[in-house]
């Protein structure tokens, strides 16, 4: 900065003494009388320009000679490269010159200029350390994409230039599809620089498509490590995982592996639903129906959800209905406000019959809030009360065109989902599907367990065809009306 102004100034002095000089020399009469050894030389005024421009030139031509008199003498005090530093100066500035304009022709997104700026560093420079990730960049841009491979690999034979090049053939198998590749190439990208933050997310993202469910976890602990990652986040990122890697240690048949990962899941993220169903059947599974219990309780606590409801019922599956209903007064005392709640102590109250009790407990939320499983129980609320065929048919008509409530929807795409899963399989985007209400225009998908999931098969005899509840399948069917509703919209 300091030497950038010295010559600014130097410059503006210069011109504004050669401007006084032009003066003088305009304003003399007889030119400039120069006298040299006794001997006197006169020069007019436009002499007097050809001479002072001959003379900067012989400046010129006197300071490169003496810059390389100065390079001779010290190559032969024993510096070999004196000489070759001389003669290169110009080329290494002109190479510079061309590096920096190809960098700004990069950020412009000119391709094209980009990699003739970079061939002609190369050419003037020949430091491909620097050069060749302007030109593996400006191929890219341009859509040469084999020369810019080329250049990447070139990259990565150079010690201090590999991470580079490993990361751009990383990020080119990634854009043709080739995800076996960039899995390996993202796994020594890693390897190289495990704090790069993208890296550590492209890994992430890589093995939960794979479902590499170890190694993603390692890949979470290494980003909780360096500091890229909350350590609250990490907890529920981790409990996803260890929930995904349970239910695929399940599909192999090891119970007991299974069970322990599902517990830790429940472990590390209370209120997460499906690692708390998990566990809560594994203690099932055990005969620890205490801890069953506890864990449901904690995750309603946070959240209700039809799933942990059904996860509770299935802790006691032979009680009657009205044991039942005493045993879920452990849960539905919290968030009585809650539409899942209400529906909840509605579906109770009609498997012990009790409709009036139902229907004070459903309260307004047909009206305030209707979706199809709570017009569905006021449906077999009315068909419990001995209601006319036609209220019960008008109930069941509303149902199939409510909204279906809550859904697994991803919040990155809005994507709706039947199921949770620990990737969307709409945008692959990693823990992002969350149980609420979907947009308006977005199209509702089944959910599973959202409708009368704990009503009996007894229930469904006593209230007719209006409403079939199969227990293990959880579906509604609408008979009276002739046509059964659509299983998915």
């Amino acid at each position: 900065m300091i030497w950038s102004l010295v010559k600014i100034i130097v410059f503006v002095v210069a011109v504004a003494a050669l401007a006084l000089g032009a003066g003088y020399l305009l304003e003399a009469d007889g030119g400039v009388q120069v006298v040299v050894a006794g001997d006197e030389y006169n020069f007019g005024p436009f002499e007097s320009v050809v001479a002072l421009i001959v003379l900067v030139l012989v400046i010129w031509i006197g300071l490169k000679l003496l810059g390389l008199l100065v390079a001779v003498w010290k190559f032969l005090n024993g510096d070999e490269t004196a000489l070759s530093r001389y003669f290169d100066r110009n080329r290494a500035r002109k190479g510079f010159d061309a590096l920096a304009e190809g960098m700004m022709a990069l950020a412009s997104g000119e391709g094209r200029v980009a990699l003739a700026k970079a061939e002609k560093a190369d050419k003037y420079l020949n430091r491909p350390e620097l050069t060749n990730l302007l030109t593996a960049q400006a191929a890219e841009l341009a859509g040469d994409r084999r020369k810019a491979e080329e250049t990447y690999r070139k990259l990565v034979e150079n010690d201090a230039t590999r991470f580079v090049g490993v990361r751009g053939i990383m990020k080119q198998k990634l854009a043709d599809g080739d995800t076996d590749t960039a899995l390996k190439l993202a796994e020594k990208a890693f390897a190289l620089k495990p704090k790069h933050e993208e890296t550590q997310d492209v890994l992430l993202k890589l093995q939960a498509d794979k479902e590499d469910w170890a190694g993603a976890r390692q890949t979470l602990s290494a980003k909780l490590k360096h500091g890229a990652l909350p350590r609250d986040v990490h907890r529920r990122r981790d409990a996803v995982l260890a929930l995904s890697e349970a239910k695929q240690v399940m599909a192999e048949d090891e119970t007991i592996e299974a069970r322990e990962t599902a517990i830790e899941a429940n472990r590390l993220s209370p209120d997460l639903i499906p690692a708390a169903v998990m566990a809560a059947n594994s203690y099932i599974e055990q005969g620890q129906k205490k801890y069953a219990t506890r864990v449901l309780k904690k995750a309603w606590e946070a959240r209700p959800h039809p799933d942990l409801a059904a996860a509770f019922a299935a802790i006691e599956p032979d009680e009657t209905a009205s044991e039942r209903l005493k045993r879920f007064a452990q849960l539905t005392r919290s968030h009585q406000d809650d539409p899942e709640t209400k529906m909840l102590l509605a579906e109770l109250n009609i498997a012990a019959e009790d409709f009036p009790a139902a229907r004070r407990a459903l309260g307004d939320l047909v009206e305030t809030d209707p979706t199809t499983r709570s017009v569905t129980l006021m449906a077999a609320i009315e068909k419990g009360q001995g209601a006319s065929d036609a209220v019960i048919q008008g109930w069941l008509a509303r149902a199939l065109s409510a909204p279906r409530g809550p859904q697994w929807v991803c919040d990155n795409c809005q994507n709706i989902h039947g199921e949770w899963g620990p990737t969307c399989s709409n945008c692959g985007a990693f823990d992002t599907l969350e149980w609420k209400r979907p947009p308006a225009n977005e199209i509702a998908m089944p959910g599973g367990t959202e409708m009368l999931p704990l009503l009996t098969t007894s229930l469904a005899q006593d209230a007719g065809n209006a409403v079939t509840v199969v227990d293990d399948s959880e579906v509604v069917e609408a008979e009276d009306l002739g046509n059964p509703p659509p299983k998915g919209d």
